[in-house]
């Protein structure tokens, strides 16, 4: 896939508020501080598209970017606010989750959730209990592994693939993977063909 042009559209509080014009929805989070928005600039080639901060946990609200790939076909990439963030406040926090929530449940465009996980680190329990909720409730999902430049390919892919090991004690077929670096571009291919895939095999949005 190519990318023709990419643009930071809108921020929304709540899913009322979203764009109306039907577009698809690929949808990107994690926890705080895991490296989404330098991903999402990666993909896009936007170097400053997404707004990087040393601060984790300044996504707070649900951002929309417009995408225009070859052959003329446009759709979104959502940044999520990060989950997990310790100093923020129970209400905020709380509030966070539920606008999350109610987009990955309601929001009609979405098509698929990347959820991403650094590589480095062994399974987190709060990054499970995410995953768990997407499967439970029949969202389509994919793994994006970050930071692969911080181990070097061979302990990276040994990292990723004990990770989704991990996963066969409840999930019977295991959600694509993708092991990527934003630093070195590693895996923007790979994501950008799934996410063509997926517009490929609906028709409409190619509209």
């Amino acid at each position: 896939m190519e990318i023709k042009k990419s643009e930071y559209k809108v921020s929304s509080a709540k899913i009322s508020q979203c764009p109306k014009d039907n577009l698809m929805e690929f949808a990107f989070i994690g926890r705080s501080n895991v490296g989404k928005s330098s991903l999402i600039n990666m993909l896009c080639n936007h170097k400053n598209l997404a707004k990087t901060s040393a601060t984790p946990g300044k996504t707070l609200l649900i951002n929309h970017f417009l995408i225009e790939s070859k052959p003329d076909r446009q759709w979104y990439i959502i940044d999520l606010p990060g989950y997990g963030f310790a100093k923020r406040s129970k209400k905020v926090q709380d509030d966070i989750e539920t606008m999350i929530s109610t987009y990955i449940l309601q929001r009609e465009e979405l098509a698929n959730v990347f959820l991403l996980i650094d590589i480095r680190h062994d399974p987190q329990k709060i990054d499970r209990e995410f995953m768990d909720w997407l499967g439970e409730n029949g969202i389509p999902f994919s793994i994006v592994f970050t930071k692969a430049d911080k181990l070097g390919p061979v302990k990276g892919r040994q990292n990723a693939e004990k990770y989704m090991k991990t996963l066969l004690d409840v999930w019977e077929e295991l959600p694509p993977y993708f092991i990527t670096s934003s630093e070195k571009k590693q895996g923007r291919d790979e994501v950008l063909d799934y996410i063509e895939q997926i517009l490929d095999a609906t028709p409409e949005s190619n509209s």
